[in-house]
């Protein structure tokens, strides 16, 4: 039975254990205040920047804790499985979808460093250019709204302990 299971059964799911802080990280980047309270675009690149601004803020903790080093890479994979998955709802083909995912995987290192070097300077002027730069704002936005909000998260976030993290006891 063991040989039969080991080649026709399922393989565990290593992600798993990331997927309830991955579906949480999708949430707090979903919440309406935002968009409606701090001038983020409600469009599709809006979304994908408010998604990416959180993950990289999660990340940034992550990168604290040593047992969290691991499962940060797992979260990272759930973010390439998620847009891949919405490349091809939106109809991008198989043969592009490899391309365009390795583009958003750039784009994620490129902010995340970024709102790490932000962050780290404790300057609110730093982490507004660095959002001016890389969210779509609506006309007229102040940086400094989405700034005050993700500097909040970040500083909450930083109080969590790394279980909690884990488990997605994140955000409000």
């Amino acid at each position: 039975m063991s040989f039969l299971r080991k080649l026709f059964g399922r393989k565990a799911d290593d992600r798993a254990v990331a997927r309830p802080l991955w579906h949480r990280t999708v949430e707090i980047a979903r919440e309406k205040e935002w968009y409606r309270d701090c001038g983020v675009a409600d469009t599709v690149a809006g979304r994908f920047d408010m998604i990416t601004l959180i993950l990289s803020i999660v990340l940034i903790r992550m990168e604290r804790d040593a047992e969290l080093i691991e499962p940060s890479v797992r979260l990272t994979e759930l973010f390439v499985e998620d847009m891949d998955g919405q490349l091809r709802e939106s109809g991008v083909g198989d043969v592009v979808v490899g391309k365009r995912v390795g583009e958003l995987m750039s784009v994620l290192g490129g902010r995340l460093g970024a709102y790490r070097d932000a962050l780290a300077t404790r300057d609110e002027s730093a982490m507004a250019a660095a959002i001016g730069r890389n969210v779509n704002l609506q006309d007229g936005t102040d940086p400094l709204l989405i700034t005050r909000r993700a500097r909040a998260f970040a500083a909450g976030l930083d109080l969590v302990p790394a279980f909690r993290v884990l488990d997605a006891e994140i955000g409000k």
